[in-house]
């Protein structure tokens, strides 16, 4: 009797955890993940007032590293994130098998060229040292900007999104390159003569980008953008936060807070509409 009492309980408790479904996410809470710095303050100062005044409810979370926003992501944890690239994001989804996909890009800070010995890219001689990143993505950017400036050649028909050191077909300028951490760069500029600087670094070491003697004219492969979970495509609050950085509001917020940054198209053509 009593197992028979027991067997109903369980079947009747079984019964009622599959009728009734698990609370679900309100879809008014947004929760994007960035990395800290300039696409935080995007996100606090253009986008987050877009969408509050829809009703919805946006909690910014910042991190230190490039590896955490995707998994987050992909968990559930974010409903999006704006920190990397197109080239990033492909990589790294794939690697990690994450149905991630962009939705939009976002004005980028570029990669520039500083000293703190030198006003002008005149001064180059043979010797003259220059830091660059030593990861792949930031090295090809900063060599491909060297090959326009005329300080190196790269060979012909190089690839200018894994270009290194190997592509150098001649060092016209006889400069001598240090390959560093991007996180040490904007360091690197007491010991050297030039040195490039990722975007985000440069403004988080107080360095302004007007300050820059020279920056890269930005490619759609390496504008930052917004990523979601693929399965999110289509939904009502994709489209809102879509439409938030596609907003006047947004490029308002960009002239004033982010002068300097490379605009996507969507705000290019928003600026020469003149609406």
């Amino acid at each position: 009797m009593l197992r028979r009492k027991f067997l109903t309980t369980l079947l009747t408790s079984l019964a009622l955890a599959v009728s009734v479904p698990a609370l679900a996410k309100d879809p008014k809470e947004l929760v994007i993940g960035t990395s800290a710095g300039p696409y935080a303050d995007q996100v606090k100062l253009g986008i987050k007032p877009v969408l509050e005044k829809q009703g919805y409810k946006v909690k910014v979370v910042e991190f230190n590293d490039y590896i955490q926003p995707n998994f987050a992501l992909a968990e559930g944890s974010l409903d999006a994130n704006a920190f990397q690239h197109i080239i990033y994001l492909t990589k790294f989804s794939t690697e990690n098998k994450l149905p991630l996909s962009e939705l939009i890009k976002v004005p980028t800070a570029p990669i520039a060229i500083y000293s703190k010995k030198h006003t002008s890219l005149n001064q180059v001689k043979e010797g003259t040292t220059v830091a660059l990143p030593n990861d792949p993505t930031n090295q090809a950017r900063a060599l491909v900007l060297l090959d326009q400036l005329g300080w190196i050649k790269l060979r012909a028909n190089f690839d200018p999104i894994r270009a290194s050191e190997k592509d150098i077909a001649d060092n016209i300028k006889k400069i001598k390159l240090i390959p560093l951490e991007a996180a040490q760069l904007p360091r690197s500029l007491q010991d050297t003569d030039y040195s490039f600087v990722n975007g985000n670094f440069a403004l988080a070491s107080g360095l302004k980008l007007s300050e820059a003697l020279a920056r890269e004219k930005i490619s759609a492969n390496y504008q930052n953008l917004v990523a979601i979970r693929t399965a999110d495509k289509g939904k009502a609050w994709v489209k809102d936060l879509e439409a938030a950085y596609r907003s006047r509001e947004f490029l308002d917020i960009t002239n004033k807070h982010f002068a300097g940054f490379s605009k996507p198209d969507y705000q290019q053509a928003l600026e020469n509409s003149g609406k």
